[in-house]
């Protein structure tokens, strides 16, 4: 179905191929993994098969590409939509209309489908990826990951035979993803149609592929085989394979089932060993107690009777909790201090009566299905929103009451679009604003550029950039200014493992230093591995608020892979448990 043929792809004057000696086949009705490290192309690979590349992003394309038996080079995008569809890392740069429905119907009408057709596969596909209640709102008032599902859609309206899609589960929460999986599998197994991803999150996706393509460094040719035996050699693994390869299980397991099949004599030789060290611990020993497990006769009324409880308890817990880090002498300074807020956008409740203390030295993590208030709750601290009732203050101010310069101060916060703090040429020219801007020494931005991104030039344009390497260039220009309270988006969205261990290590560096983080994420692993609390929000209000091992683990959701290999063992990453195994030993 899809065919390379030596394909290399050079953009303007760089000064190597972005891609270089791709030769491979996708057959039909098969769900090939695209994986590699940051910025090694897998992008371009993507946009060249839709037509992209060179159509729309210039460069030099040698080879050929051909899909369905149509080549790349004699025909355009637009010559190819019957064929591909295609799905990128933005999806805003992906919408035509205004409203949800609309979209959907958009590719159709594009390509003269019957009306009762287009109505009958806008309805198939509002329930496919549970839209029917957003049918009506405008896509600009959706969260990252409701617009995610919407651009999914969009493209699976017109049925193409080929499926392109690029971090289709970034933004995901986890069961969001699970539902975008089912229905790619089911499209592969009951319609044939031939589905090439790119995806970091290999958790998620790896166990679904019929083989792997690997990238494994800028340049290089890919190497394509079964996903286990890729996974073995793979420079960028989920922590199901990295815990197979501590434990010399062969054949490494790709899913939670494998490895629990696997995990015997591991659990065995953990059992009794010394927990200590299982989660990041807070700069207090007195946090808020994760709710208590739903039972089976539990009603909805019981549980918005147990939502104000918890709302109470936040509020009278509020500005109580918290030891200075390293002392134990008393409270932890406030960084940020919610009572009672509640903040509505349109005629949506998008926050309702949250109460949240976020002390120096805390890392705290927001998760929660896509549209439950977390980035509302973020850009509610950086003063974009005011209250409709109760109050927030950050460092002692009322941020929408704040001028922004004021505000940077106190508090910085990296968007889910990095783009929207990004607006100079060059890297080069980003580091210098941001040093100027936070009265920081020349070239403190450039050195966390190097840190997060090593192989990053100078003259590099920011759009030029992977997504993962435009997000770890806003997170530096943010850094710049040392705030005392960080937010973070999504910050993982587009990194790689390598990656996202190198920002795990700066953000630790930050608390260890007094710095107060609050992020928002769906990635349960970034949670497990950095967060001393985890706050999970639902419908706009706090519905589970304690330390990350009681929170994540008590929920199926937001458990990591290790948890659940190991449960009922409390271990959460990798590095915790090679680091109980050292014990043993």
């Amino acid at each position: 179905m899809i065919r390379f043929n030596q394909v290399s792809v050079t953009y303007g004057d760089a000064a190597r191929p972005a891609v270089q000696g791709v030769d491979l086949t996708v057959p039909e009705g098969e769900l090939c993994l695209l994986v590699g490290p940051s910025g090694v192309g897998k992008s371009t690979v993507l946009n060249a098969v839709c037509g992209l590349v060179p159509h729309f992003t210039g460069g030099t394309l040698h080879g050929r590409v051909t899909v369905a038996g149509r080549d790349t080079r004699t025909h355009k995008p637009r010559e190819l939509a019957d064929v591909v569809g295609t799905v990128g890392q933005d999806p805003l740069a992906h919408f035509v209309t205004d409203t949800v429905e609309d979209e959907l119907a958009y590719g159709m009408e594009s390509l003269g489908l019957a009306p009762d057709v287009m109505r009958r596969r806008v309805e198939e596909t509002l329930d496919l990826l549970g839209l029917a209640d957003l049918r009506d709102r405008a896509i600009t008032t959706l969260s990252g990951g409701q617009q995610q599902r919407v651009a999914i859609g969009s493209v699976l309206t017109t049925h193409p035979k080929v499926l392109v899609l690029d971090e289709p589960t970034s933004a995901l929460d986890p069961a969001a993803a699970e539902e975008v999986l089912a229905v790619l599998q089911r499209l592969v197994h009951d319609l044939g149609t031939t589905v090439l991803l790119a995806e970091h999150r290999l958790e998620r996706v790896v166990q679904y592929a019929d083989r792997v393509i690997l990238l494994p460094a800028p340049g290089a040719p890919p190497v394509v085989g079964a996903p286990a035996d890729i996974m073995a050699v793979s420079p960028v693994h989920p922590p199901v394979v990295a815990l197979g390869r501590l434990a010399h299980w062969s054949p490494l397991p790709l899913s939670v089932r494998d490895a629990r099949r696997k995990a015997s004599p591991l659990r065995e030789r953990l059992t009794g060993v010394e927990s200590g060290g299982t989660a990041p611990s807070g700069p207090s020993g007195a946090v808020p107690a994760a709710p208590p497990e739903a039972g089976p006769g539990d009603t909805g009324a019981a549980r918005k009777r147990f939502g104000r409880r918890r709302r109470r308890e936040d509020r009278r817990e509020a500005g109580t909790a918290g030891a200075r880090p390293g002392t134990g002498t008393g409270p932890a300074p406030l960084a940020a201090e919610a009572v009672g807020l509640s903040v509505r956008r349109g005629r949506t409740d998008a926050l309702h009566r949250v109460g949240l203390a976020v002390r120096a030295g805390e890392t705290i993590a927001l998760m929660g299905r896509n549209g439950a208030g977390k980035s509302t709750l973020l850009t509610t601290l950086v003063g974009m929103h005011e209250p409709a009732a109760g109050s927030v203050r950050v460092g002692g101010a009322a941020p929408h009451r704040t001028g922004p310069r004021e505000l940077l101060r106190h508090v910085g916060l990296v968007p889910q679009e990095p783009r929207d703090l990004l607006y100079a040429d060059t890297v080069a020219a980003e580091c210098a604003a941001a040093d100027h801007d936070a009265d920081a020494a020349p070239g403190t931005c450039r050195a966390l550029v190097t840190r997060l991104l090593p192989d990053v030039r100078d003259d590099t344009h920011p759009r030029d950039l992977s997504e993962g390497q435009r997000l770890a260039l806003a997170l530096a220009v943010v850094l710049t200014a040392r705030p005392p309270l960080l937010l973070l988006d999504e910050p993982t969205r587009g990194l790689d493992y390598a990656a996202k261990g190198r920002l795990v290590e700066v953000l630790r560096g930050l608390a260890a230093e007094g710095h107060a983080i609050v992020l928002a994420t769906h990635d349960v692993e970034l949670a497990a591995e950095l967060a001393h609390r985890v706050v999970i929000l639902a419908d706009g209000e706090i519905v589970a608020d304690g330390p990350t091992a009681e929170v994540v683990v008590s929920s199926p959701a937001f458990a990591p892979q290790v948890a659940k290999v190991l449960a009922p063992l409390p271990w959460l990453t990798v590095p915790q448990v090679a680091h109980a195994l050292e014990a043993t030993a």
